[in-house]
């Protein structure tokens, strides 16, 4: 049985925003391993959206961006919207009741699921067996919350400071 992970970078005030901040090369890094080793990634559309610029070679590449496309590439997906009709490569297309289909992944598969998109981990919160925050040294002000609604208690079980100054904070539901 796989575990449902969500995952994602966020700021000191607990806000996310890809445009805002981004890993230094050793988060990146570990990013590259952590996509290469899971079972998968259930996306909501807009995250989807944004993370099928890996689907196509960018110019200006450099190494350790062209193995996370191809790690990123090699993952199966799955994408929860009610605007799409198609998706990418490896990617399938997931409607009527979402949380029954997260149910069956999580049943038929072994490792790591993650899980992409606030909106998406707020709807699914009863499914998460573990939140990953790396938590970045930035105040946003505002923007999408990384929790979207109300939570279980959650216990801390690791932290870990990844490059310079990253904290990936590690809480499973108490």
């Amino acid at each position: 049985m796989a575990k449902l992970i969500y995952a994602l970078n966020v700021s000191l005030d607990g806000y996310v925003d890809h445009d805002r901040f981004a890993p230094d090369p050793v988060l990146f890094r570990h990013f590259i391993e952590d996509i290469g080793g899971v079972a998968g990634v259930v996306y909501g559309g807009r995250m989807y959206g944004i993370m099928r610029y890996w689907d196509d070679e960018q110019p200006g590449w450099d190494e350790a961006e062209r193995e996370y496309a191809a790690a990123w590439r090699s993952r199966p997906k799955w994408v929860v919207s009610r605007a799409l009709t198609s998706v990418g490569p490896n990617a399938t297309l997931v409607s009527g009741d979402v949380e029954a289909a997260v149910r069956k992944l999580k049943a038929e598969l072994d490792g790591e699921i993650e899980i992409a998109g606030p909106g998406l981990a707020g709807a699914l919160a009863d499914l998460i067996d573990e939140y990953r925050l790396y938590l970045h040294p930035v105040v946003l002000g505002g923007g999408t919350p990384f929790f979207t609604g109300p939570r279980p208690r959650l216990r801390l079980t690791a932290s870990e400071r990844i490059g310079e100054d990253v904290i990936r904070l590690t809480y499973v539901p108490a």
